[in-house]
């Protein structure tokens, strides 16, 4: 007996590709803070500012003095790759940062030359979009 094999028509069976999640591409690219310059006192007497150091305390021998700061009010829009750096003010009495301590975050500006503050510390609530 001779060992045959049987004719099996061919089957074409296609499947719908339906994605389940949803992942963005692009990530954080061009993606931009909008936060407002609002720390800080209105009175005249100004601040000093001043970023915690590497202890990540505030108000220790590792901080570094930045300057001199107004808060200038305006609403900045900085990227998300930018730095950020924790930090705080002291209120200026005449002329002597000697007042009491506002825990703030800081924007160096988009060169890195320059004072923003901000009273708001939780990042992840502040408004993002794309530039």
């Amino acid at each position: 007996m001779e060992n045959k094999r049987a004719y099996i028509k061919p089957i074409l069976e296609s499947e719908t590709f339906i994605p389940q999640n949803y992942i963005a591409a692009c990530g954080d690219i061009n993606k931009v803070y909008l936060f407002t310059c609002d720390a800080g006192w209105t009175a005249l007497s100004g601040s000093t500012v001043y970023t915690n150091g590497a202890d990540g305390i505030p108000e220790t021998k590792d901080d570094v003095k930045l300057g001199s700061y107004g808060k200038c009010g305006a609403t900045h829009e900085a990227s998300t790759t930018d730095d950020f750096i924790p930090g705080y003010l002291k209120k200026n009495v005449l002329g002597i940062p000697a007042g009491p301590r506002q825990d703030v975050i800081i924007w160096r500006g988009e060169d890195g030359n320059n004072i923003h503050c901000t009273k708001n510390l939780d990042m992840d609530s502040w408004t993002t979009i794309k530039s």
